[in-house]
């Protein structure tokens, strides 16, 4: 998948305080990606996945999938960080639109997001090849069918899951630290 973008709105300098979300499906590398964003930008990292609760983890590890009962405490503790005002950027699915705003509600227009594009064939191989993680190959699917791709929102900055990071991660910290989110 190309790399692109389908954000218009300014981003705020590195200067300043900044929310960023990197979003996807599970398996698409928000974690890898967020951890050297952070890096890239000076900002503190938290990986959304230590933020649900034990119950929640659990679920998921069953092969269910969360409902949106299970989710909207798990956002609002996200939303809550992200509020704080530090450079923060988060490990966070933000599958739906519905999502989506209740973390801008929280975060404010400093949020911006980056969304990790993948088809389901790519991450269903990457989630059985994990190790560790509680979130089985199984729910995959889930997660696709539950995805409400960004088209169309104004904060947000497309880029392919498998995207060559060690290119891409400069060029992205770069966009954020000069407040270009258009087209480039």
């Amino acid at each position: 998948m190309a790399t692109s973008s389908m954000s218009t709105a300014a981003s705020p300098p590195a200067s300043e305080g900044f929310a960023i979300v990197v979003m996807g499906v599970s398996g698409a590398g928000k974690t890898t990606v967020g951890l050297r964003l952070a890096h890239a930008l000076g900002a503190r990292f938290i990986d959304g996945d230590h933020l649900h609760t034990d119950a929640a983890r659990a679920k998921m590890a069953a092969g269910h999938a969360l409902t949106d009962e299970d989710r909207w405490p798990w956002l609002d503790r996200i939303g809550a960080k992200l509020a704080e005002g530090q450079r923060t950027i988060v490990a966070c699915s933000a599958l739906r639109r519905a999502y989506r705003d209740r973390l801008r509600s929280e975060a404010g227009p400093k949020l911006r997001f980056v969304y990790l594009q993948a088809t389901p064939e790519e991450m269903r191989a990457r989630v059985a090849g994990r190790v560790g993680h509680y979130m089985p190959a199984s729910l995959v699917d889930s997660q696709f069918a539950a995805l409400e791709p960004p088209d169309g929102e104004a904060d947000v900055i497309a880029i392919s899951a498998d995207a060559e990071l060690d290119a891409e991660i400069p060029m992205l910290a770069e966009r954020i630290r000069a407040g270009r989110d258009g087209v480039r």
